[in-house]
């Protein structure tokens, strides 16, 4: 009976150090007298206590939270900018052979590249090519991670904060553009009515019937609005025979005041 107790123990210290369940997503590099042999998992797995170690990978997409960082942009204005940063690991060996915390490692690469990357563009780039920043710095860190076996997948600028003296120097920059537009807008506008009244000038003396139809519709207009005055309508033909007479007067009038001044 004396004998089993110590082989029940080594059983059951066996079970304990020899058996690892490993997830879906994890996979174990393994260490044989420290050295790498080969990469396991998931499910159940078997080591050989005290000469084989195992570290755990996870193959799962990460979020890297890249906090603020003081940028110079390429014309000389002063902003802050945090980013999002998401990768995975594709190599497990590699990411644990080839780096000492590629986490801590790629953070760090992260806020050098957000720095040397918004620094080298203007701050209108920043703003509306935002897409296009946001590509090159994913490609500048997968570049740089590829060795460590980490695909980074996607970079996303979260926020960008700007000096108050640059937001009001923006807000008067669209107030004013927003008054060149309604200018070009109203210029436009008087245009396209000249045009349109040189067409019915030409409509009218074409076809002198037509204005006497739009007299009528404006003397109509008129009586609807329901005004007080009296409206005394006058044919037209009445008022072309009265032309002559008025112009007439007009010139009787006219050397009358140059008689005088003589």
């Amino acid at each position: 009976m004396s004998f089993l107790i110590p082989v029940v123990l080594f059983v059951l210290f066996f079970l304990i150090t020899a058996l690892k369940v490993l997830n879906e997503y994890e996979r174990g590099v393994i260490f044989r007298l420290g050295r790498v042999i080969k990469t396991k998992g998931p499910g159940l797995i078997v080591l050989i206590p005290i000469v084989d170690k195992m570290v755990r990978v996870s193959l799962r997409i990460m979020t890297l939270d890249v906090p603020n960082q003081d940028v110079i942009t390429k014309d000389n204005v002063s902003i802050k900018v945090n980013a999002v940063v998401y990768f995975r690991v594709t190599d497990p060996s590699r990411a644990i052979l080839e780096v000492e915390d590629f986490m801590f490692a790629t953070s760090q690469l992260a806020q050098t590249t957000l720095r040397s990357v918004c620094g080298g563009v203007e701050l209108d780039e920043i703003l509306s090519q935002r897409e296009k920043v946001n590509d090159e710095i994913q490609e500048i860190l997968d570049i740089h991670t590829d060795p460590w076996g980490i695909k980074v997948g996607t970079v996303e600028l979260k926020y960008i904060d700007l000096p108050q003296e640059m937001q009001r120097a923006m807000a008067k920059q669209a107030e004013a553009e927003r008054e060149r537009r309604a200018k070009v807008i109203n210029a436009q506008g008087e245009f396209q009515a000249a045009t349109k009244l040189s067409e019915a000038a030409a409509i009218i003396s074409a076809h002198p019937e037509a204005l006497q139809l739009r007299y009528l519709q404006t003397l109509r207009e008129m009586s609807a609005e329901g005004k007080s005055s009296t409206i005394i309508p006058l044919p037209l033909d009445l008022m072309k025979m009265l032309a002559p007479f008025t112009s007439r007067g007009e010139a009787i009038d006219k050397n009358d005041q140059e008689s005088n001044k003589e």
